[in-house]
């Protein structure tokens, strides 16, 4: 009975806790359905009377007409290309690094392996002006927005510290092996180490695909086009009317924003929550 007792409380102590974490996007659901004039009310007048769940969907779909006016819709498309761009090239330079600090020997290596992680510390404010600087000598923000906007981000020593610790798990004597069958490096990597790291990529990819997708600081500085601009900067210019925030428009751009991350790490949950079990009996 006492047991049972203890396992009422954990739960409703853990629902409690689930719930204050989970205000933040219910307030912002909320927000989205209403109207301008209900959105500026204080209190915000979340349930007025006289209306029904269609009026609610009414409001959204408004909403969601008003701002892909303004070019949101552009703005997704670019910022899943520019993401996705992103990612494939962090996770193939990550992984060919990983790969060549744990399966090959040279002078230097575990200096420059340190190197790498050093530039976790390094604050990203202190190198936003010498590559701003670097795209206007080259004029990619212009001719190659595209370009101005994923090269600064295909390195991540997070990636090659990931990549490296999973390889340093998987055992040696399968290289070994690979190199007395008389199998390339690149056969090695694509034969083996490959399919052994699905997981690992799955949650690098994750968490490059989302670090991207909410890029803000890089894109604002940049002089760029309204449909080659990234999400985030777009969640705030769509929702500004005559210099002031239209809080309703603001929640929706969000909610509208949140749905391609949310649905990847649906897709890839399993994989982000096992790509960190490196273990050697994965």
């Amino acid at each position: 009975m006492k047991k049972s007792k203890t396992r009422w409380g954990t739960h409703i102590t853990l629902i409690l806790v689930c719930f204050i974490f989970a205000l933040p996007a219910i307030y912002t659901l909320l927000m989205s359905t209403l109207t301008t004039q209900q959105a500026i009310t204080i209190p915000p007048d979340f349930f007025p009377s006289g209306e029904n769940i269609f009026d609610k969907v009414d409001h959204v779909s408004t909403n969601i007409d008003t701002l892909m006016a303004r070019g949101l819709d552009a703005m997704i498309i670019n910022t899943i290309i520019v993401a996705l761009v992103v990612v494939i090239c962090k996770t193939v330079m990550a992984m060919l690094a990983g790969v060549v600090f744990v399966f090959y020997d040279f002078p230097g290596k575990v200096f420059l392996f340190f190197f790498i992680l050093l530039t976790l510390l390094m604050p990203t404010e202190i190198i936003i002006q010498p590559l701003i600087q670097i795209m206007a000598d080259l004029q990619w923000v212009s001719t190659n927005p595209r370009l101005a906007l994923t090269m600064p981000f295909f390195a991540s020593a997070v990636g090659v510290f990931l990549f490296r610790q999973h390889f340093n798990n998987i055992p040696r004597e399968l290289a070994d092996a690979a190199q007395i069958d008389g199998a390339s490096a690149f056969r090695f990597l694509i034969a083996i180490l490959l399919p052994m790291s699905w997981n690992v990529i799955g949650a690098h990819a994750m968490i490059q695909f989302i670090g991207m997708w909410n890029q803000y600081i890089w894109p604002v500085l940049l002089p760029l086009e309204t449909q080659n601009q990234m999400i985030q900067v777009g969640v705030v210019q769509s929702a500004t009317i005559g210099g002031q925030a239209t809080f309703n428009l603001l929640m929706t751009a969000g909610v509208i924003a949140s749905l391609p991350p949310l649905l990847l790490f649906i897709l890839l949950q399993k994989q982000f929550m096992s790509g960190f079990a490196l273990t050697r009996d994965k």
